[in-house]
C-alpha cells in the first residue's frame, strides 16, 4: 500500500477538501495547476536556486557525538535551524510565493502560531515585492512577540485573532474569512500540511527537500540512504512530512511522530491529537481532530507556540491509523529539558517544538548502531524568553 497521497485527494480515508462554496474556485485553480506549475522546469530552476542562494540549502546532516555517545546510539540531527529565518517554513513559502506569482496573484495572506512560519512568509513576500497580511492568535503575538517584530519590520500587517482560543486554529479561521473576502487576487499561503485538498500534499512536496537531502547525505556518511529510524515532531505537521516524504512507503525506515503532551495527555491541557482526537472535519480537511462528544473543537495546549493545533494533517492521521508511524506524546517538561540538554551537549539551543522531538530519547532504547535522523526543525532564539521563565535563567 501507498501512505502517499491519492489522485481525489485522500491518505487513506482522510483529507479531501470540504469547504464553502465560496472557496471553490481558488482550490479547484490550485488543484489544477499546482503539480503542472511545480514541475516546470522554469519553476525548479527558480526554486532549488533560491533554496540553495537566499535560505542556504542543502542544511547539514550532523552527527551529534555527545547526545550520541549520552543514549549510545547514532544520532544525526537535520539542522534545518540553519536555514535563513530560523526554522524549515521557508522551504514551502519560497515554493508557494513563486506559485502565486504563476496564478498572478498580488495579495499574500497566512496564518501563523509560533510566528515562525509568518516570518517566513513576510519574507518572501518582501523579497517578491507583494502585499502580505498575517493572522495570528492573541495569546500567540504575546508569547512569539520577537517573531511578531521581525514580520512588522519585513513590511507584514500582523492581525491578531481575538476569538476562541486566541492562538492557531483561529488565526486560520480569521485568514480562511479573508480568502472567502477576496477570492480573486489573493493567495493564502498555509503554513502546514493542514487544510483542504490540494494544501497538504503541496507543502508537503516543497518540504520533500528535507528528506530528498538526508537521503544523499546519509548516504555519504554512512553508505546508506535509509535511517533506522525518523524523527520529527508533529503540530499540523510540515517538518514532519518533509522528514519522512521520499521515505513513507519504505517500510525498512521506522516513522516516529512527537506529539505535545503538554501538561500531561490525561490533564486536560493537551495537544496530543492521535490519543485524544476523534475523525473529524478541521479546516476543510477530514482528519484526527480533538473534539467533544458533540463534535465541538477542544481547546488544545502546549508551551510550544507552533504544537498546539488541534488536529494533524491528514497524512499523519493515516500514518497513525495505518500503524505506520508509532506516535509518542512528549509533555512541557519532558520537552523543556531536552532543549536545555541539546543545549548543553552540543551547543545548539532548538525551538522547544524540536525539543519534543528531542525527549524521545528519555521514552525510547535504540540499539547502538541503529541510525537515527532527527529533524531539527527551528532554532530557539524565538523561545528564549520561554526558557528564561521555565529555567529561571
Amino acid at each position: 500500500m501507498s501512505y502517499n497521497i491519492n489522485e481525489k485527494g485522500y491518505y487513506g480515508e482522510f483529507g479531501g477538501a470540504y469547504i464553502p462554496e465560496m472557496l471553490y474556485p481558488n482550490i479547484e485553480e490550485l488543484s489544477q495547476n499546482y503539480i503542472k506549475i511545480s514541475e516546470d522546469p522554469s519553476f525548479k530552476e527558480e526554486f532549488n536556486q533560491l533554496l540553495k542562494d537566499y535560505v542556504g540549502r542543502p542544511s547539514p546532516l550532523y552527527f551529534a557525538k555527545r547526545l550520541s555517545e549520552k543514549y549510545n546510539t547514532k544520532i544525526y540531527l537535520k539542522r534545518e535551524d540553519l536555514n535563513h529565518t530560523g526554522a524549515h517554513k521557508v522551504n514551502n513559502t519560497i515554493g508557494q510565493i513563486l506559485l502565486a506569482k504563476r496564478l498572478g496573484k498580488t495579495r499574500i495572506i497566512a496564518e501563523t502560531g509560533a510566528g515562525q512560519h509568518g516570518v517566513a512568509t513576510a519574507t518572501v513576500c518582501a523579497l517578491m515585492g507583494i502585499e502580505c497580511v498575517v493572522y495570528m492568535g492573541e495569546i500567540d503575538i504575546a508569547r512569539q512577540a520577537p517573531n511578531v517584530a521581525r514580520m512588522k519590520m519585513l513590511g507584514a500587517k500582523v492581525v491578531p485573532a481575538l476569538s476562541g482560543s486566541r492562538t492557531l486554529k483561529d488565526a486560520t479561521n480569521e485568514a480562511m474569512r479573508d480568502w472567502i473576502n477576496n477570492p480573486v487576487n489573493t493567495h493564502y499561503i498555509v503554513g502546514s500540511v493542514v487544510g483542504p485538498h490540494p494544501y497538504p500534499d503541496m507543502v508537503a512536496r516543497f518540504q520533500a527537500i528535507v528528506s530528498e537531502e538526508i537521503k544523499t547525505q546519509l548516504k555519504e556518511k554512512e553508505g546508506t540512504e535509509n535511517p533506522d529510524y525518523l524523527i520529527a515532531c508533529v503540530g499540523g505537521g510540515s517538518n514532519a512530512a518533509g522528514t519522512y516524504y521520499h521515505y513513507l512507503d519504505n517500510t525498512d525506515v521506522n516513522i516516529i511522530a512527537v506529539e505535545a503532551a503538554g501538561k500531561g495527555v490525561d490533564s486536560g491541557q493537551s495537544a496530543a491529537t492521535s490519543v485524544l482526537g476523534k475523525e473529524g472535519i478541521i479546516h476543510g480537511s477530514k482528519t484526527l481532530l480533538m473534539q467533544t462528544n458533540d463534535g465541538q473543537i477542544t481547546e488544545p495546549y502546549s508551551i510550544s507556540a507552533g504544537l498546539d493545533y488541534p488536529g494533524v494533517g491528514p497524512m499523519h492521521a493515516n500514518l497513525y491509523k495505518t500503524g505506520r508511524a508509532e506516535f509518542i506524546a512528549i509533555t512541557d517538561d519532558e520537552a523543556m529539558t531536552a532543549g536545555l540538554e541539546l543545549s548543553q551537549l552540543e551547543g545548539i539551543i532548538p525551538a522547544i517544538e524540536t525539543s519534543h522531538a528531542l525527549a524521545v530519547f528519555e521514552h525510547k532504547t535504540f540499539n547502538p548502531d541503529d541510525i537515527i535522523v532527527v529533524n531539527l526543525s527551528g532554532r530557539g532564539d524565538k523561545d528564549l524568553q520561554n526558557y528564561i521563565d521555565y529555567f529561571k535563567l
